[in-house]
């Protein structure tokens, strides 16, 4: 049985393999040495996707946690072996600042705080489709955050949230964005911020609990699952 479930692992790769981006060129392999390590942990990771093959049937439904996971998996195996190719120069390694830039080029990202900002510019996003809302974009959210706030000063925080709200739209106007993406931490100001863009943009949202400390190769993992 573990030999025949070896070689439909095996045919599940030589499938993954055949998926190709539509920017991919495939060029005739090279000299090069096989990276075995890698190979075993892609033979590995496959044999537990196909696990889900039997465990989903006679329908082979997922519910959603299920599809999140068997994703990505398959996104994780499909990642390694373009490793492999380029190794062998069939493929060129995507480097991860390039492959950031593409996967975010058509989102308006909207952060809360000026440090974030300058995080998701050092992997390559591109600034200008970045804005930082140092309020929330509501004076109702304003008054959720901080219900202590002087009223005095609810005036100047109005037009401060409608300056964010105008560069909202501005910079989607201008690079044609229509996807919009809030990237925040898990606190009381990002919660916030998720649930009014989302309201008012239908914006997809990322939430860390130390954006800081956030690597480029996490970024890029959790881009591809959005």
């Amino acid at each position: 049985m573990d030999d025949i479930r070896f070689k439909q692992a095996q045919e599940l790769i030589m499938e993954a393999g055949n998926v190709k981006k539509r920017k991919e060129v495939l060029k005739e392999p090279r000299e090069g040495i096989i990276d075995s390590k890698l190979l075993g942990n892609i033979m590995t990771e496959m044999i537990e996707l196909e696990e889900y093959v039997y465990t989903s049937r006679p329908t082979h439904y997922l519910k959603k946690d299920e599809a999140h996971w068997f994703c990505e998996g398959v996104i994780n195996v499909r990642a390694q072996l373009d490793d492999i190719l380029a190794d062998f120069g069939v493929l060129e390694k995507i480097n991860l600042e390039d492959e950031i830039s593409e996967l975010t080029d058509n989102y308006l990202i909207i952060t809360t705080k000026s440090n974030f900002k300058k995080v998701l510019s050092k992997f390559n996003v591109d600034p200008q489709k970045i804005v930082v809302a140092g309020v929330p974009l509501t004076l109702d959210d304003m008054k959720i955050l901080n219900p202590h706030l002087p009223e005095q000063a609810l005036g100047s925080i109005e037009k401060k949230i409608g300056h964010v709200q105008n560069d909202i739209e501005r910079k989607k106007e201008q690079f044609g964005l229509e996807n919009t993406l809030v990237v925040a931490e898990n606190d009381k100001a990002g919660k916030i911020l998720i649930e009014r863009a989302q309201d008012l943009y239908n914006a997809k949202s990322i939430s860390l609990d130390g954006l800081k400390d956030l690597t480029p190769p996490e970024f890029l993992k959790i881009m591809k699952n959005i």
